[in-house]
């Protein structure tokens, strides 16, 4: 066997998610959290996200539910898969990988728009000229960059010991990478994703991959209806991808 079914979730809304928008609201430079971003946590909505998302999948018949699940290290995205797999019966372990982590920025590290334009104007213009896709910050990385992760990681789903359906914790870049290589799109297509809206907190994008086709297809994206469903409130961060974390 091998995955062909692969069901993306945004962490739950976290702690960095609320300064980030509190820090570009008020216009400040800098984003007051005092966590690394590995170590930022789930806020209380958050967490009743996670458990929805748990609940709902719960609900899934044992032959459409996810049969694993991968996270990303970092804590916010541990604690929402940790949070969903207590909900159901089967409780698969939880596997971690750091090829799932969240973009890491460099220098621009907890700063707002405004913070990089008024700090760093030099990488400002560079990025308006290399483009969101290619623009690399000094010790950080490009969406090219997390490419080659994902890329990585494909190869191991492919691997005979890997169950079809797997659920996969992330950040919101990280699902649009996802998609940008399983569906074989170009730089200008994912742009064009990333402009459409963000991904939602605890939301799911299922890809699946037929027998003889290149590319996955997207059978759901940015799907929030179990939130809903059970009065849970709907959290949008879109922040700034080369400044904020997600």
């Amino acid at each position: 066997m091998a995955a062909t079914q692969l069901w993306l979730v945004r962490h739950g809304e976290s702690v960095g998610n609320v300064a980030a928008s509190q820090a570009a609201a008020a216009g400040t430079d800098v984003i007051r959290i005092g966590l690394r971003d590995a170590d930022v946590e789930l806020t209380s909505t958050g967490q009743a996200q996670a458990a929805a998302l748990g609940a709902w999948l719960a609900t899934l018949p044992a032959e459409a539910a996810p049969q694993a699940v991968w996270s990303s290290p970092y804590r916010r995205a541990v604690q929402t898969a940790e949070i969903a797999v207590a909900q159901g019966g089967a409780r698969p372990n939880i596997r971690i990988d750091e090829r799932l982590r969240d973009r890491e920025l460099g220098v621009l590290d907890l700063l707002t728009t405004v913070g990089v334009h008024n700090l760093f104007p030099a990488e400002a213009q560079r990025r308006a000229w290399l483009g969101k896709f290619y623009y690399r910050p000094p010790g950080g990385e490009s969406w090219a960059d997390m490419a080659l992760r994902v890329r990585s990681l494909l190869l191991d789903l492919e691997r005979t010991d890997v169950p079809p359906r797997v659920l996969v914790v992330c950040h919101d870049a990280m699902i649009l990478i996802f998609r940008y290589v399983c569906e074989g799109m170009r730089e200008a297509d994912l742009l064009a994703c990333a402009s459409s809206g963000s991904i939602r907190n605890a939301s799911v994008t299922r890809l699946r991959r037929v027998e003889g086709q290149p590319w996955w297809s997207p059978e759901e994206v940015n799907a929030d209806g179990h939130l809903a469903a059970l009065g849970v409130p709907v959290t949008e961060h879109p922040g700034d991808r080369d400044a904020f974390p997600h």
